[in-house]
């Protein structure tokens, strides 16, 4: 698949997830075979005040490339002064944001609620291509409510903009992330452009990805929740693709000893409290399904201290050897 004049490798590719998608996930999610990554979702105004905290939701290792700048926002010159602003940090694309279904996104008009509006999200998805010299993708929803299916309105819409590529979730705003998502709308959107379709929801394994790949013929598939804890995901869906066969998942041992490496990985990018505090909710998922889990989970997610928390979990590792 190519975006723009960037080249990716294999059709499976990390969703942005915001609290979750920071650049430890990232890295150890290209490890294990995703092709792009996306960042958290990242405020314009926040990035045309130079905000300090918005700007480190935008640090990256070269490892994670090509990586994505997700940018939300209703303004077309805060999201203009924005993309040229995060342009200066070299990311290999910048996305738009038009699915988040978010109250407090929503509310002020951004993400899924623009597209609502075509005339202003228009004139917001123009200023940004016109304001930095890579490409610029987006991700849709299915549209508002029910009654206001629009996506592959919107999506051709966004490609007159000079949008290169186009993810969607074909879920409505109304439905969150409730209920099925109907694949559906992701082949209308990829019947309505020419440019790359990335398909997203549902997919919770290889043969997911690939099915979804059948019926939509998406150019590739973007996945988020299923990745949590789960990186090996991308290197399943990889080797099915390629013909190789699924190997299925990975021993106890391995998701113990990736954990490991997440957590410290938390702690070096974060510093100590922090990294252990947010790895809670990984740890939560990488022990998901694991025999004599619910004990293990308990203390953990109640222990403070690096050491005490890798100490624990190499204790673990080595019990079950």
């Amino acid at each position: 698949m190519k975006i723009g004049a960037l080249t990716i490798d294999s059709p499976f590719v990390l969703a942005p997830l915001a609290g979750y998608t920071d650049s430890p996930m990232r890295r150890i999610a290209r490890r294990f075979g995703a092709s792009m990554v996306w960042t958290e979702l990242v405020s314009a105004e926040g990035a045309v005040r130079d905000s300090e905290a918005t700007l480190r939701l935008l640090e990256f290792e070269q490892e994670e490339r090509p990586i994505a700048f997700q940018l939300f926002g209703a303004r077309p010159e805060a999201m203009e002064g924005a993309a040229r602003r995060v342009a200066r940090l070299s990311p290999d694309v910048i996305d738009l944001n038009i699915g988040c279904p978010a109250r407090k996104v929503v509310r002020g008009g951004s993400g899924a609620a623009l597209a609502t509006d075509p005339g202003l999200l228009s004139e917001l998805a123009a200023a940004v291509v016109g304001a930095v010299d890579g490409p610029v993708t987006a991700k849709i929803r299915s549209g508002w409510d029910d009654r206001s299916v629009n996506a592959p309105e919107i999506a051709a819409l966004l490609e007159e903009c000079g949008v290169a590529a186009l993810a969607v979730h074909p879920r409505t705003r109304a439905r969150g992330f409730a209920g099925r998502a109907d694949w559906s709308v992701i082949r209308r959107v990829r019947e309505a452009v020419s440019v790359p379709v990335i398909g997203s929801g549902d997919v919770t394994g290889p043969a997911e990805a690939l099915r979804m790949m059948e019926e939509t013929s998406c150019d590739a598939v973007m996945i988020g929740r299923a990745a949590v804890g789960n990186p090996w995901i991308f290197e399943r869906s990889v080797r099915e693709w390629s013909g190789a066969g699924d190997p299925g998942p990975p021993p106890v041992r391995e998701r113990l000893r990736v954990a490991v490496l997440h957590l410290d990985m938390m702690v070096a990018s974060k510093g100590e409290r922090t990294g252990v505090l947010e790895m809670r909710k990984h740890l939560v998922a990488y022990l998901k399904g694991i025999p004599g889990a619910s004990k293990l989970r308990r203390e953990l997610v109640t222990m403070e201290g690096h050491l005490n928390v890798r100490n624990r979990l190499s204790e673990e590792i080595r019990s079950r050897a």
